[in-house]
C-alpha cells in the first residue's frame, strides 16, 4: 500500500462525509457546490493552516507534519480515536531503507492459549485471530458455528475470505452486509499499520477482483478497531442466535486477539449454543447426534475453491449440512 496515496484519499473521503452544517461552516449561495462535503479551503479554515498547505498535505505531499497540525485536521474533520490514530499512522515519517524488508513470520500461538481454547469447549466459541483476519486457531464450538477453518488449506484460513467468497456467511450472518463492512474497515486499519505485509495486499487484490462488496467498501476508507459487540447468528442446525464477542490481545503478541463469544443466560441464545454444544461433544453418528443435525452430505460446489472437496465445508442451508469435522484438537 502506497502510504501517500493512501494518506490522499483517507483525508479526501473523511472531508466529504462532513458537511457544512456539521460542522459549523455557512455555506455560501455564490457558488454551487461540484463535490459533497467540505472544500478544502473551509477545512483549512476550521484546522488555522492555509489552503495550499492543506492541498499539499490532502496530496499525499506533506513533509514532517507536526502532530500539532495532525491534531487540528484531525479535530476539524471530526475523527473517532480510531480514525485519528490511523491518520497519525498514515503521517507518520517513515525510515529510508537500505535492506530490503523481509515478509513478516508466520504467527504462532502458544500453547497455554491453546489450552485456554479447550477450556471453553463446550461453554463458548472463541478462536484467535491474527494478522490479515487470519484464523489461527479456535476450539470445536467455534469451527462448528462458523466452518472448520482447520480443515481448509492454510492460505484460506482467513475470516475475510470465508466472508466474501463463501454464500454460507451470508445465510450465517443475518446483517451480513453490517458484519462484512466491518470486516473491511478492520483490513484497511491492517493496512496502515502493515503497509508492507505482500499477503495482505494480495487478499485486498483478490477481494477486490472477486467481490463487488469488497470493492466498494475497501473504496470507502474506513477503519474500524472491533474490540466488542454482538453479532446475529442463524446456523443451519441450531437457528438463530445472538452472540456477545470480545477481543483481547493476546500478551506477548499485538497483533493475534482472542474472541469468544457469551450469550445471555436463560436466553433462547442459550438453549441453542446448548444444543450446538452437546453436537459437537460426541461423534455426529446416526446414534448420537441430535435429531436437529442431519446426516453428512457431499460439499456443495462454490466456484472450485479447493474447500470444495472437504466434507467440512460449511453449507449453505440444514439440508446439506455437514458436521465439518468438530472433534479435531488444536
Amino acid at each position: 500500500m502506497d502510504r501517500n496515496t493512501e494518506l490522499s484519499e483517507f483525508l479526501r473521503t473523511r472531508r466529504a462525509r462532513l458537511s457544512p452544517e456539521d460542522a459549523g461552516v455557512s455555506a455560501s449561495s455564490d457558488s454551487p457546490r461540484r463535490v459533497p462535503g467540505l472544500r478544502r479551503e473551509e477545512l483549512a479554515q476550521l484546522a488555522g493552516v492555509s489552503t495550499d498547505y492543506y492541498t499539499r498535505l490532502e496530496q499525499g505531499r506533506h513533509l514532517n507534519v507536526s502532530e500539532a497540525v495532525l491534531d487540528a485536521v484531525a479535530r476539524a474533520l471530526r475523527l473517532d480515536e480510531t480514525e485519528r490514530a490511523y491518520l497519525f499512522e498514515l503521517a507518520r515519517p517513515r525510515p529510508r531503507r537500505t535492506v530490503r524488508r523481509r515478509p513478516p513470520r508466520p504467527q504462532r500461538v502458544r500453547q497455554g492459549v491453546h489450552a485456554l481454547l479447550r477450556t471453553l469447549e463446550g461453554v463458548s466459541p472463541a478462536f484467535v485471530l491474527g494478522r490479515r483476519g487470519d484464523v489461527l486457531a479456535s476450539n470445536r464450538l467455534a469451527r462448528a458455528l462458523i466452518i472448520d477453518f482447520e480443515a481448509l488449506p492454510y492460505h484460506e484460513r482467513n475470516m475475510a475470505r470465508f466472508m466474501f467468497l463463501d454464500e454460507a456467511a451470508r445465510e450465517l450472518w443475518p446483517e451480513w452486509e453490517t458484519v462484512a463492512a466491518e470486516m473491511v474497515a478492520s483490513l484497511r486499519l491492517e493496512a496502515g499499520r502493515h503497509p508492507d505485509d505482500p499477503r495482505l495486499t494480495e487478499l485486498v487484490g483478490e477481494l477486490t477482483i472477486k467481490s463487488p462488496e469488497f470493492r466498494k467498501w475497501w473504496a470507502d476508507h474506513n477503519v474500524r478497531e472491533k474490540t466488542h459487540g454482538v453479532k446475529l447468528y442463524h446456523h443451519p442446525v441450531v437457528g438463530d442466535m445472538t452472540l456477545a464477542y470480545e477481543n483481547v490481545t493476546v500478551p506477548g503478541d499485538p497483533d493475534q486477539a482472542l474472541c469468544i463469544y457469551t450469550v445471555e443466560p436463560g436466553s433462547p441464545s442459550e438453549a441453542a449454543l446448548r444444543l450446538l454444544a452437546s453436537w459437537t461433544a460426541t461423534p455426529p453418528t446416526s446414534a448420537s447426534a441430535p435429531p436437529a443435525a442431519p446426516p453428512p452430505s457431499q460439499a456443495r460446489p462454490s466456484g472450485g475453491s479447493s474447500r470444495d472437496a472437504s466434507p467440512s465445508s460449511h453449507p449453505s442451508s440444514p439440508s446439506s449440512r455437514s458436521p465439518r469435522s468438530p472433534h479435531g484438537d488444536n
